[in-house]
């Protein structure tokens, strides 16, 4: 029999102004020889400062390296410069985090998770989403020592990133679905503990949605509990299985078909409300609950054709040949995926 270790983080802080205490926390986790920081253009005045004035402080020596996409090379620029000693710490959005995640993996080092928006579930999970040439891939990492989440600094960010968050929590609703039914039809290996874990994230959204306001700190820190929760999931499950299914291989393939794809919480909550009507359930409920948080839930609200739409429905499929999901192994053909569209308002 195969042993499975489940990774959780030892310390998670989810706190305003938290992240002034970052030199701290690393001297108490023993990550304070040498700090190597991973960050964004974007992301380091917002996070990167004021975790560098902490660590400076404590007298805790850094470097600070940015990088602007979730691809080999960046993961091998970021690899040279870790040595033995080197904890990485990730401040930024899920590009900047999955960069930090897989190097710090490769090279077999801690890595701590510092989000600076709310945007998905990747923050806290051991999977890593890496673009190559053709499209993103998913690839196994390690979860973060620690999360270090200011709640003040999340609650800063786009509205956009946060509303994107949910409904990538929210697809965790139709993730589970295809779960079962793989585990029905398939055999698959299915965790009742991973799958509550994964609808109790989805339903502190759609349970707090009259909550979930712009610029409100307490909003930011109930996404990002629910990230968090969300994340261990699949710590648990040992794939992404609780967070991601049929409506993910629908954003996957806008991904390959879109020149600019949009957010990929959007595209999935969008992808949530078609395959919840595939299962045969309240699609409606989805539709309202994204509306509810700002969240798009048409083609023309992501700037998407409706063609490309179609596309991705009837190419979802193959995205991950070994996911089984409502799609099935053969996926649905064009008037099937046209139908599906038009009667749930996407298109």
């Amino acid at each position: 029999m195969t042993e499975r270790k489940i990774q959780m983080p030892r310390e998670v802080y989810i706190d305003p102004g938290i992240i002034k205490n970052t030199g701290a926390i690393c001297k108490s986790l023993h990550l304070d020889k040498k700090v190597l920081i991973v960050t964004g253009s974007h992301t380091y005045d917002v996070g990167a400062v004021p975790a560098i004035e902490s660590l400076e402080k404590d007298g805790i020596d850094y470097e600070v390296i940015k990088v602007d996409n979730a691809s080999q090379d960046s993961i091998s620029e970021v690899e040279e410069l870790i040595t033995p000693e080197t904890s990485v710490l990730g401040i930024g959005g899920g590009k900047v985090i999955d960069v930090a995640k897989l190097s710090s993996y490769n090279q077999g080092v801690y890595f701590v998770s510092m989000p600076t928006t709310a945007s998905h579930d990747g923050i806290v999970s051991p999977m890593a989403s890496i673009k190559n040439p053709d499209t993103s891939i998913s690839m196994t990492a390690h979860s973060p020592i620690a999360v270090i989440a200011d709640s003040e600094i999340l609650a800063q960010s786009p509205f956009r990133l946060l509303a994107a968050g949910c409904a990538d929590l929210i697809a965790n609703f139709t993730a589970i679905k295809d779960w079962e039914l793989a585990h029905r039809l398939k055999n698959e290996t299915f965790s009742e503990s991973a799958a509550a874990l994964s609808i109790m994230s989805a339903h502190l959204i759609t349970d707090n949605i009259s909550n979930i306001k712009p610029n409100l700190e307490p909003s930011a820190r109930i996404v990002m509990k629910s990230l968090f929760s969300g994340g261990m999931a699949i710590s648990i499950a040992g794939s992404s299985r609780p967070a991601s299914g049929s409506e993910h291989l629908f954003s996957h393939a806008l991904d390959k078909i879109l020149e600019k794809p949009a957010l990929h919480g959007e595209q999935c909550g969008i992808g949530t409300i078609m395959m919840m009507y595939l299962h045969g359930g309240d699609w409606k409920a989805i539709r309202d609950a994204l509306k509810a948080v700002q969240a798009p839930t048409t083609a023309a609200e992501i700037g998407v054709a409706e063609d490309d739409i179609i596309e991705a429905l009837m190419m979802a499929h193959k995205i991950r040949p070994e996911r089984y999901t409502i799609l099935g192994d053969n996926g649905i053909c064009r008037d099937a995926a046209y139908e599906l569209a038009y009667k749930t308002g996407v298109i």
